[in-house]
């Protein structure tokens, strides 16, 4: 079939009569789509483009500066507008602010945090130039500049567990200590005010607390971190007599001789409970003994295995240590265990060698007077005096400090793979 002649009218065409229009109608529909649809994709495109650029030249536009009639906007507050897109402005403005405000807050506790681990524990956060981690019993005045308060700051400290009954005892001893020695007196019977009949007693420092014994007031009262200041501490009992006894003279020879635990050197006639601590009177202090058959229940420990061993120790009724050696006894004292009994034989775990570091002062001796004072302040139970129910509390506890020391020893010794047998702990 022969193809028809056609003219282009206007949008369509017009075919001459006979021909094949339908034919002809159908490939020109077909042929005009695909036109149309990429028309219209490049419209979109170069429409986005266009905008974008405008978008990116005018990147702010205010309806209030853009001049349209009235007529066109007959419905909008322009006011309004304006005051909707200060605030939306402001907001932003805060958002930002805040933001980097704070990221400088973050910057600034990143680097401006304190934390020191060589600080005592519990004062991590604070610069080490303001912590004071040791104190004292000096006496300060309330006025004037802290610099000159004091004339003088003593070296050592004495402390005697007293009763009023005791004063006169009391007031011979602490006239044989210099005012290099700070003087503390503990008061298990409630009485202070009484003491003021002695001049000293105005410038020592008083601790009443009823029916306790100087073991309970120094685990309390004489924490290393206390005492610090003082190169040597006296922890002496109320029942002693000093007529032989100069603490200045004592001081030197304990210096002297390497002494960290110390006691005065007991009168030999009355009062001497071990050899170890009886008064030699040919020398100036002794280090060694041996004691006397049957005194000891185990003869490999001190005071029985003094001499043999080289292993020594001092009675609890006068001790004297060194600022290092107390820090160590302090620990070792138990909270509950208030005489104290049993803690001489284990001083000598605080220091190192003991046989040159403990020892007797044979020529600044004492008088052991052996005044039950402190037995008194018991109670009387089930028949017993009260001095009997304070002996009984003494041997007891006596039992459980040995135990306790036994035990911490093995149970230390066990978690480090060692056969406390075969330590030279003991």
């Amino acid at each position: 079939m022969a193809w028809c002649k056609f003219t282009l009218l206007g949008y369509g065409l017009k075919a001459a009569h006979g021909c094949l229009v339908g034919e002809v109608a159908f490939r020109g529909a077909a042929s005009r789509k695909p036109n149309e649809s990429m028309r219209l994709i490049v419209t979109t495109f170069v429409g986005v483009v266009f905008g974008f650029l405008i978008g990116v030249s005018f990147p702010t536009l205010s309806l209030t500066k853009v001049n349209l009639p009235s007529s066109l906007l007959p419905s909008i507050d322009l006011s309004y507008i304006k005051d909707k897109e200060s605030s939306l402005r402001n907001a932003l403005s805060f958002v930002n602010n805040k933001n980097s405000s704070s990221t400088q807050a973050q910057n600034l506790n990143a680097t401006s945090k304190i934390w020191v681990p060589s600080n005592p524990r519990g004062a991590e956060i604070l610069p080490p130039g303001i912590v004071e981690a040791e104190s004292d019993f000096y006496l300060r005045r309330l006025w004037g500049n802290p610099s000159e308060d004091l004339a003088r700051k003593p070296q050592y400290l004495v402390t005697f567990t007293v009763g009023y009954d005791q004063r006169e005892n009391i007031d011979a001893a602490v006239k044989k200590f210099s005012e290099n020695f700070t003087i503390l007196l503990f008061h298990y019977d409630g009485r202070t005010t009484e003491w003021d009949d002695f001049e000293w007693s105005k410038r020592a420092i008083h601790v009443s607390v009823r029916r306790q014994t100087k073991w309970w007031y120094a685990k309390r009262f004489l924490h290393p971190d206390i005492v610090a200041p003082y190169d040597y501490i006296f922890i002496w009992d109320e029942d002693l007599g000093v007529e032989h006894f100069n603490a200045e003279e004592y001081i030197k020879l304990v210096r002297k001789h390497g002494l960290e635990i110390s006691q005065p050197g007991l009168e030999p006639n009355k009062g001497l409970t071990w050899q170890m601590t009886k008064r030699r009177g040919d020398q100036e202090v002794h280090k060694e003994t041996k004691e006397k058959p049957g005194w000891c229940t185990d003869p490999h420990l001190p005071p029985c295995a003094a001499y043999e061993l080289s292993l020594l120790f001092v009675e609890i009724m006068a001790p004297v240590f060194s600022r290092d050696a107390w820090r160590c006894v302090w620990h070792m004292i138990q909270n509950d265990l208030v005489h104290g009994w049993g803690l001489d034989f284990a001083l000598r775990k605080c220091v190192d060698p003991a046989h040159e570091k403990i020892g007797v002062v044979d020529s600044q001796w004492i008088v052991h007077q052996t005044v039950p004072s402190l037995g008194n302040q018991g109670e009387a139970h089930d028949g017993k005096a009260p001095w009997q129910g304070v002996r009984e509390r003494c041997r007891k506890e006596w039992t459980m400090f040995q135990s306790r020391f036994a035990n911490a020893e093995h149970s230390y010794f066990k978690a480090m793979g060692v056969d406390p047998s075969n330590s030279t702990a003991h």
